[in-house]
């Protein structure tokens, strides 16, 4: 873990941030105490609600045809 003073990480906060993002963490020092860390930030996953995609799939009407019909007539009927 690197340490460094609030001047220090003023003046060189593009790095420390890149530091963070390769996953080391950063402690800002003022005046000798540790007043900030910087750490990688972890994406946030929203969970799914199964019962709420399956009344929508369950809401959608059935394909009378195959996707790649469906692609083969869009391509034909499409003027260039």
């Amino acid at each position: 873990m690197q340490t460094v003073n609030l001047v220090e990480a003023k003046a060189h906060l593009s790095r420390l941030v890149d530091l963070a993002k390769d996953g080391e963490a950063v402690r800002i020092l003022r005046r000798g105490k540790v007043v900030a860390q910087l750490v990688k930030a972890e994406p946030v996953r929203k969970q799914i609600v199964v019962s709420a995609l399956r009344s929508l799939t369950d809401a959608m009407t059935l394909q009378t045809e195959s996707a790649a019909t469906a692609v083969r007539d869009m391509r034909d009927e499409a003027r260039y």
